[in-house]
Parts: C-alpha cells; sequence; structure tokens
C-alpha cells in the first residue's frame, strides 16, 4: 500500500501547486464574490458613470384636467422617472430633442368621447421596458378614476370592483413538494447540476491528460516497475478526485461567506438559505458527485491509458465527453417537467444517473427505494467498469505510437495478459 499512497500524493500534490489550479480557484472564488456582491458593483458603476440620474419623459397634452391627474396620480407612487412639460415647445422639437436624446422618452395623452386614454410613448431605447410598463399603471389608474366618476361609483365600489381573485394552487400528486421548498429545490439542483457536470468533465479530463502526459514522458515505464498498473490506475483516480473535492468545498464556503457577508441582498439570502430543502438531497448531491465522478474517472483512465500523446487525449475521450453532455440536457429538459418518461427512465442509465436522477431526487418526493436503486445500479457499473478497465490499464500503458481508436482496448487488453 506504500506505493499507493505515494502515487496518491504525487498525483495530488503535483496538481495542487501547479500555477494554473491555484489561479483558477482564486478567479472562481473572487468570480463568487463579485457575483454576491453585483448589485453593490453596479450601484457603484452606475453613480461613477452618471448613470444614477432621474429619467425625465415629457408630456403633451391639451387637457389641463388629464394632465393634473396624470402627475397626482404619479406623486402619489414611488416611481423611477419624473415628468416634464415645456409649452413653448411644439411636438416636433421635442421629437428632435428626445432624437439628441437629451431625455428619455415622449409621451403624448388624449381622452376621446368615451374618455378612454389614447397615449403614445417614443424612446430612443431599444431594451426600454420598465418605464412604459410604469407609465401605463399611471394611465391605467387614472382612466379607472375617470370611469368610476362617470358611473357615479364610490371609492369602496371601485375597491370592491378591482378586487383580485384569490386562488390557491395545489398539487396533490404524491411525489409533489410545497412551492416553496420546489422553488428552493430547482435553484439548489440547477447549481449543483452544473457542478457536477463541469466537474465531471474537468477532472476526468485532468485523469486522462495526467496518464498521456506519463506515458509520453516515458515515466510510466519507471512507475509501472514498482507498482502494479491496477494500483497506479486507482491511486491516480482517488488522488485527483480528492483534489477536485478539496476546490469545491473551498468554493462553497467562499460562495457562503459571500453570500453571508452581502446584508443588501436579503432576498436573495433568503432564497438561497434552502430552509425548506431536505437534508437528504445534500445529502445525494455529494453521493452522485462522488458516484459519478468515479464512474467518468475510471473511464477516463481507461482512455487515457490508450494515448501516447497529449494531443490525441481529447479526441478519444469525446464519447465520454457526449456522454456527460446529453445528460445534462436531458436533466436541463427535466427541470419543467421532472416526471415525463424520458427522464425516469434515464435516470437509471448508469452514465446519466448522476445528473437526472439528482434531478429527480431534488424536485420530486420519491420512494427511498428509487435513489437507492440507481446508487446500486452505478456502484455495479462503477466494479464492473473497474475490473475492466484495469485490465486495459495495465496493457495500455505499456502501448506507444499513435492511438487510433477505441479498437485499441482489445490491443491493450491482450498486452495486459502477457
Amino acid at each position: 500500500m506504500r506505493e499507493f499512497w505515494l502515487v496518491f500524493k504525487q498525483a495530488f500534490m503535483t496538481k495542487a501547486k501547479t500555477k494554473s489550479f491555484i489561479i483558477t480557484t482564486i478567479i472562481m472564488v473572487l468570480a463568487l464574490f463579485l457575483m454576491a456582491n453585483l448589485n453593490r458593483v453596479i450601484d457603484g458603476f452606475t453613480s461613477l458613470t452618471g448613470g444614477d440620474e432621474t429619467d425625465v419623459v415629457f408630456l403633451v397634452t391639451e387637457d389641463e384636467a388629464l394632465y393634473e391627474q396624470i402627475i397626482q396620480t404619479h406623486q402619489s407612487g414611488e416611481h423611477t422617472f419624473m415628468f416634464a412639460r415645456d409649452e413653448s415647445q411644439s411636438k416636433e422639437q421635442l421629437e428632435e430633442e428626445l432624437k439628441e436624446e437629451k431625455f428619455t422618452g415622449l409621451l403624448e395623452v388624449r381622452q376621446d368621447e368615451q374618455k378612454v386614454i389614447q397615449a403614445t410613448y417614443s424612446s430612443m431605447s431599444i431594451i426600454d421596458v420598465q418605464l412604459p410598463t410604469e407609465i401605463e399603471t399611471i394611465l391605467q389608474a387614472v382612466q379607472t378614476e375617470a370611469q368610476a366618476k362617470q358611473l357615479n361609483l364610490s371609492t369602496e365600489q371601485v375597491s370592491q370592483l378591482l378586487t383580485p381573485v384569490q386562488m390557491e394552487s395545489k398539487n396533490i400528486s404524491p411525489t409533489a413538494k410545497s412551492d416553496e421548498e420546489y422553488v428552493q429545490a430547482t435553484i439548489l439542483v440547477y447549481v449543483l447540476m452544473f457542478v457536477i457536470y463541469f466537474a465531471v468533465i474537468m477532472y476526468s479530463s485532468m485523469i486522462a491528460t495526467e496518464v498521456a502526459t506519463e506515458k509520453s514522458s516515458r515515466v510510466m515505464e519507471i512507475l509501472i516497475s514498482s507498482i502494479s498498473p491496477v494500483k497506479h490506475m486507482f491511486a491516480k483516480v482517488l488522488g485527483i478526485g480528492m483534489l477536485g473535492l478539496l476546490q469545491l468545498v473551498t468554493l462553497g464556503v467562499a460562495g457562503f461567506i459571500a453570500i453571508r457577508s452581502n446584508q443588501t441582498a436579503s432576498t436573495f439570502t433568503d432564497l438561497i438559505s434552502f430552509s425548506e430543502v431536505s437534508k437528504t438531497t445534500l445529502i445525494y448531491a455529494l453521493v452522485f458527485f462522488v458516484l459519478g465522478y468515479f464512474l467518468y474517472a475510471t473511464l477516463a483512465a481507461l482512455l487515457g491509458s490508450l494515448v501516447s500523446r497529449t494531443e490525441d487525449v481529447q479526441q478519444l475521450i469525446m464519447p465520454m465527453t457526449l456522454l456527460i453532455v446529453i445528460a445534462f440536457i436531458i436533466a436541463v429538459t427535466g427541470l419543467n417537467n421532472p416526471e415525463m418518461a424520458l427522464v425516469t427512465w434515464a435516470s437509471y442509465f448508469p452514465f446519466f444517473t448522476p445528473l437526472v436522477m439528482f434531478l429527480r431526487v431534488g424536485l420530486l418526493d420519491l420512494p427511498f427505494w428509487v435513489p437507492l436503486l440507481s446508487v446500486g445500479i452505478m456502484l455495479v457499473t462503477i466494479f464492473i467498469l473497474g475490473t475492466f478497465g484495469a485490465r486495459v490499464y495495465r496493457g495500455g500503458v505499456l502501448m506507444y505510437g499513435p492511438s487510433r481508436s477505441l479498437k485499441d482496448i482489445k490491443k491493450a487488453i491482450d498486452l495486459g495478459k502477457e
């Protein structure tokens, strides 16, 4: 076992000390703090560039009573803009100034014979959505008040007329969660799906590249003279796996600190507090991450042993990458409907299970045997793949020359028997 732990330590420490790993981790930690404090950054940038000035909308109307009603309604609420009026300028002059972006928008308002408001809002902004919505709300309130007076309705009658319907959505499915729990679980599942997806791809590729590098530098010939290829393979898988867990824990702690330090984003903090999420969901996240990693890492080590040049690694592990990409696409598709047949059946396919079954566990109240069955299938698959991979790895590390295709697996097995 001494040789095993030496290779494990070497795989862990060599990658942990590389500048690329350290810089990447620092960049990701800084990105987490940046995203957690994005509102402060935007506010600071807006203040610095003067973008926090109040929007001005010029109001054009010939009806003085209507103008007063609009201004009073605007002043009675909190809005992100202010109205202005200049009777000395014609509509054409205001349009020219609008084109020169001297103010934000131009609002033309009139009432027809039935006291229905007809309004036209002009702006130079392509993505101006919030401001027209606010203006429409103000005009709707003015029209409602005018129509109420015309119909001799009291304030209480208008309030009763506009009382919204009280409707509660209730899901009686045995696998459904509460609305709050479902929203928080969806966010958690979405985030962790990305984590599992990128971690499996990144660390599996790292293992394949590491094995190919040792072969290309002929270091492998020295290593396998003192340690069996099987021990070498699993030491690599475990060493880089622990490195990945260390990086993810570091990012998780940094993200938690970044979010908690931002006191101004209380709504966002409350949303991701996951107070309604079952603790078993977090446990399953860790279980499926670990199992998914070992499944794909074993496959990556197997494929990495077939190549002698690092340039050939990406080409040979492409089928493995496509498997995790397909799993991710199915899982994202199932976010809106985790009970559809495709998601259900795909969750039992071992190469899709880490993402798809975790999606189902996170969003549905499944019987205990369902995720347990998928875990069992994955463990059996890892055992079979590990046994088969060890046979391929034993001969693959001794193969040199250009790797043509997956057909080299048979050649590696035959070489390992000798």
